[in-house]
């Protein structure tokens, strides 16, 4: 039996998909362009209050005139960072019970109170004005991201394609800074209460749109949206690119809640296997749930599972149905959040502090390190948008432990080349981190899924990103040793990242080749059992 729901006309989902990348273009995460706003809030004598008397003067170059004005800058973006990772984890709960309507109405609130304190920090006696609308500003983000990311399935058969715009407008959002720079710069010194002031078109844009255009209720889950984007499989259990179907299943107008029955394959057989398998982990999984699960699972569904057993390496579904209580205590879980949280401080610890760092390395050659640092603000939102269709061919067509590998060589590439003075290495560094960015980001989200499954997605994603941008703390105790105790020297800080990505990253590389291993011979003992069972007869 068959029913069916209505999609919004084309005309009406397209004018939402755009108004959704329209707003995320310039609200999604515009604080990570800090490294280009730096110099203006240096150039209109933000935190220069705290200096010395005898260390006030004009500022050099977008240079701090003291360490207490740097440290009180950075941390800005520090805070920036931590709010924006641990808000996704709530805002995906608000967008849960209440839908995407409320979710960016509350998010176009938010923008506007960040950027009305912006517009009157000066004047604001009790609170820190600029670190509360920064952080606003960051909090914003997450609710008027994640309220349009469930518009990847407005079109069924684009979905991939709806996602990657979505995730790129995402990426290119800390461009906003950087034209407030170079507007700055090269145009008029527009200072920072005027451009707050026009900045609040963007949460009244975002207001108008979520009560007249967009939907209220969410098209897809976020669990649905993990399986999207893994399996390609919706949640009627048919591909997303209706192509593969039989013309008599194709529907543009409609999404079908049908399930077709599966049928006893090459691919049951192997899940029943897997289910051997975990059961033999776990006494709380037995074969026979396993069986009931796969039953559930239409024909498609099944040979997608079976695609991603063999292109994962084996660990995909390692964890699938297992209690979020179960997944939390996995050594999967642990190791997999360990090295997100190491890879999360280094990259916005280089974003909070790179023209210092060049600086240092450089010798104190301003032209290098102001050089270095405008490439790497036009460098950052391209990094994302060039690099979104390397980044699916590679998670479609590379192991889960290939994968990992390629995080860890690509990080510790970018490690080594950020402690050398050497503008080819450094160049080469900076490119490598813009691309490994998104990659990053996506390939955890991608892992997740495929190791823990769908059903728990939002929580276990949810929960690591959060930890990891709470650790963010720590960018500010980094900081503070780097200005104290090394005197500017960046070397000492990012050697010992560089470090604990090596041992975290290969930690986790040796972790998963173990469990192929193992599922390789638990799956050998298996088919010796199948063979003879099947040759003594009944």
């Amino acid at each position: 039996m068959t029913s069916q729901r209505r999609l919004p006309s084309r005309s009406q989902r397209l004018t939402q998909v755009l108004c959704a990348i329209a707003w995320c273009l310039v609200a999604a995460g515009p604080v990570f362009g800090f490294a280009a706003l730096k110099p203006i809030l240096i150039d209109q004598g933000i935190y220069e209050s705290k200096c010395d008397i005898s260390s006030k003067g004009a500022s050099l170059g977008g240079i701090a005139l003291c360490d207490q004005q740097d440290l009180s800058l950075n941390f800005l973006f520090t805070l920036a960072c931590m709010v924006t990772n641990i808000s996704a984890l709530p805002v995906g709960s608000i967008l849960d019970s209440y839908g995407p309507q409320v979710t960016g109405i509350i998010g176009s609130f938010v923008l506007a109170l960040a950027a009305l304190t912006m517009k009157f920090a000066a004047h604001l006696p009790f609170i820190d004005g600029y670190l509360t609308g920064y952080t606003l500003l960051a909090l914003g983000g997450p609710f008027v991201f994640i309220s349009s990311f469930q518009l990847a399935n407005s079109f069924p058969k684009n979905s991939g394609l709806v996602l990657a715009l979505l995730t790129g407008s995402f990426d290119s959002s800390s461009a906003l800074f950087l034209f407030y720079r170079l507007f700055y710069t090269k145009v008029q010194k527009l200072t920072l209460d005027k451009f707050f002031t026009g900045y609040l078109i963007v949460p009244v844009f975002i207001f108008l749109c979520q009560v007249f255009i967009m939907p209220k209720d969410s098209y897809k889950t976020v669990g649905t949206l993990a399986k999207i984007a893994t399996t390609g499989i919706d949640e009627t259990g048919k591909p997303i690119d209706q192509d593969l179907l039989h013309p008599e299943d194709r529907d543009d107008d409609y999404v079908e809640e049908y399930i077709p029955q599966p049928t006893i394959s090459e691919t049951t057989s192997l899940l029943m296997r897997r289910a051997s398998i975990a059961s033999r982990r776990d006494s709380t999984i037995s074969r026979s749930s396993f069986a009931s699960r796969a039953s559930n699972k239409s024909v498609y569904e099944q040979e997608a599972d079976v695609k991603l057993l063999h292109s994962s390496g084996g660990v995909f579904g390692i964890l699938h149905g297992y209690s979020v209580t179960d997944q939390f205590t996995s050594n999967w879980f642990y190791l997999l959040t360990l090295f997100t949280t190491i890879q999360m401080l280094r990259i916005n610890f280089f974003v909070a502090t790179v023209k210092s760092q060049e600086l240092y390395l450089y010798n104190g050659d301003e032209e290098i390190a102001t050089t270095i640092n405008h490439i790497f603000d036009l460098a950052l939102p391209l990094g994302g948008i060039v690099s979104i269709p390397f980044i699916g061919l590679l998670l479609d067509n590379l192991t889960t432990l290939a994968i990992l590998y390629i995080l860890t060589f690509l990080s510790l590439f970018i490690g080594v080349m950020g402690l050398i003075s050497w503008l080819p290495g450094t160049y080469a560094g900076i490119i490598a981190l813009v691309v490994y960015r998104p990659f990053y980001y996506t390939a955890v989200s991608d892992i997740c899924a495929k190791i823990f499954g769908y059903e728990n997605f939002g929580t276990i994603y949810g929960t690591i990103i959060a930890f990891s941008g709470f650790c963010n703390i720590l960018q500010q105790v980094m900081d503070k040793v780097t200005h104290e105790v090394f005197n500017m020297n960046p070397i000492p800080i990012n050697s010992l990242l560089t470090g604990l990505t090596a041992i975290f990253g290969f930690g986790l590389v040796a972790y998963v080749r173990s469990q192929e291993l193992e599922l390789k011979r638990k799956s050998l003992e298996i088919e010796a059992q199948e063979a003879t069972s099947r040759a003594i007869p009944t």
